[in-house]
């Protein structure tokens, strides 16, 4: 069928989730500026501080888990077909830090600049990475390594 992607050959035919944050990011700004929303928030140094934590946090996750794929000599692409399932490293807690860092550095962009926007879009950026790229990315280990996935999907959650 045209525009299929068979998945044992790679999860999409497109990179979603580095498209999707940007896209976040840039609604954000673009939301931000033409319709201001009240931050709920304090707006002080303990403030800031944390949202640096959390978006430091998300960047060091984000870090972790690449360095364990290229450990693995593995694609650390989205739409690229994987050469191992990797289980140990951040993805010994859950199956998708990357995007869980992701979604970490839009609540410490939201909590550093006062921009709600930034946290509203959280959950459109997780369900659309979910539905975008998470359930092809699970159809493609699947279709790789069937019962180890299996294995693997059943002991480890895929976000929280």
């Amino acid at each position: 069928m045209a525009g299929q992607t068979d998945p044992h050959d790679r999860p999409s035919p497109f990179p979603w989730p580095p498209m999707l944050l940007g896209a976040c990011v840039a609604a954000g700004i673009a939301l931000n500026l033409t319709y201001k929303l009240p931050w709920p928030g304090l707006d002080d140094t303990a403030a800031r501080a944390i949202g640096l934590a959390i978006g430091a946090a998300g960047i060091a996750l984000i870090v972790w888990a690449a360095m364990t794929l290229w450990r693995h000599r593995t694609t650390v692409l989205p739409n690229r077909g994987v050469s191992a399932l990797v289980t140990d490293g951040p993805y010994r807690f859950r199956r998708n830090p990357i995007y869980i860092g992701d979604a970490m550095v839009l609540l410490g962009l939201a909590e550093m600049t006062k921009n709600i926007w930034f946290a509203i879009l959280v959950p459109v950026f997780v369900l659309l990475v979910t539905w975008l790229a998470i359930i092809p990315e699970e159809r493609h280990l699947e279709a790789r390594y069937g019962d180890e996935w299996r294995a693997y999907r059943d002991r480890t959650r895929r976000w929280l």
